[in-house]
């Protein structure tokens, strides 16, 4: 073999990892050192000649994963890994996938095998028609009764105060266009809520239905805990697409409310005092006196909030304006 072939041979070795990928799939997991090599394959076979990259994220494994990944990296550069400090959680797992991720579509999935790659394609399929979020929705679900049964009533439930309804919020296997994840911050456990933040950006949103198979290898970490951290961020979530551009809207309501009524208590007392009336034993005194200083507190902070909401567009306005693009622009 002369020098030109093997320098040939060199540079096809590294280019999947140099070279563009047209998407890159984040597999966040924690000791699914048995499920790696698998998962690995089923995507390369499911992706074909599409160029793309696959990130690992070991989030804190006290098993093989680490060790597994990079033996996966060694047969297919196109395979990547991360692997972070502690189990800092599917957020931050997420989170530090994406910021490596390279493509201009983005895919994440699980790494427990629960999520079938041979769906990969129709879900680009649906990103290359025009839509910028595509969540998948697990028809037939291989899960306990309970499970099934909370997803449902969390699904409903995040249909009803958000206004976005899809069949399957919580599904781990979702794509996105690069720029929904460059527009919105994911910590804690608001990865789930993505389409829902991106809904109230301005992108568009669409569900597919997806195989969903039975885990075969180490067990569910699903549990009550879970159920009441997404009850949680719901609520935030709620706030944030509604009031975030607005806190006055919500702060100065409450404070109306509790002021109005703090008042309205206040005066009857000082009609019944002029009548001749003792008032000052009575706990209506003090209640009317409280919702008057909540209400002001209220004002306060939706004043506040106004202050920071304006000042945090005020810098760096221009770029952070969600436009997808423009015609005649001499910038």
């Amino acid at each position: 073999m002369g020098v030109s072939e093997q320098l040939r041979g060199a540079y096809e070795a590294v280019l999947p990892s140099v070279r563009k990928p047209d998407v890159s799939v984040v597999v966040p997991g924690l000791n699914e050192a048995e499920s790696l090599p698998l998962l690995a394959g089923q995507i390369k076979d499911a992706l074909g000649d599409r160029a793309y990259e696959l990130i690992f994220v070991d989030d804190g494994s006290t098993d093989d994963s680490w060790r597994v990944i990079g033996e996966l990296h060694e047969q297919d550069p196109a395979v990547r890994g991360l692997r972070l400090r502690a189990n800092f959680g599917k957020a931050m797992a997420l989170a530090a996938g994406f910021d490596r991720a390279r493509a201009d579509v983005v895919v994440m999935m699980d790494a427990d095998l629960q999520d079938d790659p041979a769906d990969l394609p129709r879900m680009l399929e649906k990103i290359d028609g025009g839509l910028d979020v595509v969540v998948g929705w697990k028809v037939e679900r291989h899960d306990p009764l309970n499970r099934r049964i909370f997803s449902k009533v969390f699904n409903k439930t995040v249909g009803l105060v958000t206004g976005v309804h899809l069949h399957d919020m919580n599904c781990g296997f979702k794509a996105y266009r690069s720029e929904v994840l460059d527009a919105i911050p994911i910590y804690g456990d608001l990865f789930r809520f993505i389409p829902v933040l991106a809904f109230w950006q301005g992108f568009s949103i669409g569900e597919m239905p997806v195989n969903h198979r039975a885990r075969q290898f180490g067990r569910s970490r699903y549990g009550l805990e879970r159920i009441l951290r997404g009850f949680f961020d719901l609520l935030s979530v709620s706030f944030l697409t509604r009031y975030s551009r607005k806190p006055m809207h919500l702060f100065g309501l409450l404070g109306l409310l509790f002021s109005a009524l703090g008042v309205l208590i206040c005066g009857y007392l000082a009609t019944i005092w002029f009548m001749g009336e003792a008032i000052g034993g009575r706990p209506l005194l003090l209640l009317g006196v409280l919702l008057i200083l909540v209400g002001a507190q209220s004002f306060s902070i939706g004043l506040l909030g106004e202050f920071m909401t304006f000042q945090y567009h005020r810098k760096d306005a221009r770029e952070r304006l969600p436009v997808r693009e423009s015609i005649g622009d001499p910038s």
